[in-house]
Parts: C-alpha cells; sequence; structure tokens
C-alpha cells in the first residue's frame, strides 16, 4: 500500500464466522480504529486499522483490512500474536491465493479461496462483507464468513 491520507477516527463492528468440519466458531468485536484510502497500483481503495484483543485471539496485534472495489481484499496482521512477523491474506474474488500465515506455534503457508467481495465502503465508513475458504496443503481447514461494519465517531 502507499499514499495513505490521514485517517479518520471510527468504530469498527467486526463478526467473523469460521466453521471446521462444519462446526461454527464466532467471533464479534467492537472496537475503534481509523478508516483512511490508499492507492495501490493506481487503484483506489480504503483501509481500516485497529487494535486487536483477547477476544479475537490476537491480543497485542494491529489488524489492517484494505479493500479495492469487489475484486480485492488484503488482511495484514503485525505484532505479539504472531510473533511480530507480518501475516497477510491476499483475497481475490474467484481466485485462489498462497498466503504466509505466521502464529506463535510456528509459520503455516495456506491456501485462500475467496468466494465473495461485497465492498460498501465510503469515505464515510460503511460495509465489507468477505467469504473464502482457507486450506492447508489443499485439505480443507476452515470456510470463513467476515462481516466488518465501519462508522464515523
Amino acid at each position: 500500500m502507499s499514499k495513505k491520507t490521514d485517517g479518520k477516527k471510527v468504530s469498527i463492528t467486526l463478526k467473523s464466522i469460521s466453521a471446521a468440519n462444519g462446526i461454527p466458531d464466532v467471533t464479534e468485536l467492537v472496537t475503534s480504529g481509523y478508516l483512511q484510502t490508499v492507492d495501490e497500483n493506481g487503484e483506489s481503495g480504503y483501509c481500516v486499522s485497529y487494535e486487536d484483543s483477547a477476544a479475537t485471539g490476537f491480543q497485542g496485534t494491529e489488524t489492517k483490512v484494505s479493500c479495492f472495489g469487489e475484486r480485492l481484499a488484503r488482511m495484514e496482521r503485525v505484532g505479539a500474536g504472531n510473533s511480530d512477523k507480518i501475516t497477510e491474506l491476499m483475497m481475490e474474488s474467484q481466485k485462489k491465493h498462497h498466503c504466509f500465515y505466521g502464529t506463535e506455534y510456528g509459520d503455516l503457508m495456506l491456501g485462500i479461496y475467496t468466494k465473495q467481495i461485497v465492498n460498501r465502503m465510503t469515505d464515510d465508513g460503511g460495509q465489507l462483507y468477505l467469504k473464502y475458504t482457507l486450506d492447508v496443503n489443499s485439505a480443507l481447514l476452515t470456510e470463513n464468513e467476515v462481516y466488518m461494519e465501519v462508522k464515523p465517531v
């Protein structure tokens, strides 16, 4: 990412559903963070950043979620929750990417297939929906949905 503009303080409501073997695990978080416009390779988008908490399992970690239309989204985490390494999940609609995922127990290479991106973000906030699967060595690990709502404060 490049050319970040001044960020606006926002309230973020995040709901994540991760299902392994058909058993859903739901995580909900309401926190404050920042909304910034970003430009990547000439394409404009939005970046929402926030500090994670124990509720998400990534306490001490900063998360950034960037979206560019309904084609591309990226989730980055850096900090104590993943051994101070950057974890990046690249999500491109109807495509599979292999992404590095650092954990306190070791590093993984995950396959991420993005089924759907619904982006309703504006300069004043909005909603973002991501639906994707994660696999390890081509074996399905989880099916995931992320609902994010961003409001100015």
